[in-house]
């Protein structure tokens, strides 16, 4: 495996790209990984050589670039805040997820070869990008702000339900005291409306953050079990070259 650090070139400045790649030339395909809320962190960087270990071309663009870029100490939330007002809006979202795109096109990969997951902020920027964007696959991990809005510059993304493109899973903890288990179940109704395939899987012992093995809500049965079910629906949704 070769993992390093690239700049994309973005219309809101530089951004950069953590890679990394599967040793070998036979590629599963590539995998877009999307920050949690603080940033391209020790933690988000294994993720995206955990894919890489198991056959993915995966990449993570650093989203805070445009307040200089960096990561946050996990109890560090007035930072977050910082770098969200940084952010500024759903279409830079979308604008830094293009520019990630744009480089696995580049390098040979089509649009139904590539996947993107996401953690906490980036579970939902992968449902914002699955409601705008047709990729092979989509899989969010306890995305808040789905149903009920958490910051006024991203709104509530439900009533996208119906116009998803790209096949979507979404994997939350009922004891997340940031999602209520009500609005897991009202965006579960509202994805019946989809015409691509969707499931929500909800784990009832586990918290937020519940992936993250540098977190205290880490719950070990319920990350296995997330990591198995994301990698399965990658399998069955991406086309392979």
């Amino acid at each position: 495996m070769t993992a390093q650090d690239l700049e994309l070139t973005t219309p809101d400045g530089p951004m950069r790209l953590y890679e990394a790649t599967p040793d070998g030339d036979e590629e599963r395909g590539a995998v877009v990984v999307i920050q949690e809320a603080f940033g391209v962190n020790p933690h988000i960087e294994d993720v995206t050589r955990r894919f890489a270990a198991v056959g993915y071309h995966a990449v993570a663009p650093d989203m805070f670039h445009r307040t200089g870029g960096g990561t946050i100490g996990y109890d560090d939330f007035g930072s977050v805040m910082e770098h969200f007002a940084g952010i500024g809006n759903d279409e830079a979202i979308l604008t830094d997820v293009d520019a990630a795109l744009g480089y696995l096109r580049g390098i040979g990969f089509t649009d139904d070869q590539i996947a993107i997951v996401g953690f906490c902020f980036g579970g939902r920027v992968t449902f914002l990008v699955a409601s705008q964007r047709a990729l092979g696959a989509a899989a969010g991990f306890y995305g808040g702000g789905l149903v009920t809005a958490r910051f006024p510059q991203f709104p509530a993304l439900v009533d996208r339900a119906a116009s998803m493109q790209t096949p979507w899973l979404g994997l939350f903890g009922d004891l997340d005291g940031s999602i209520p288990v009500e609005d897991v179940e009202q965006l579960r109704d509202a994805l019946t409306a989809a015409s691509v395939d969707t499931e929500i899987v909800r784990y009832p012992d586990a918290e937020h953050g519940f992936h993250c093995d540098a977190r205290p809500a880490y719950n070990a049965e319920a990350a296995a079990d997330a990591w198995s079910r994301t990698l399965a629906w990658f399998a069955d949704h991406l086309r392979v070259s």
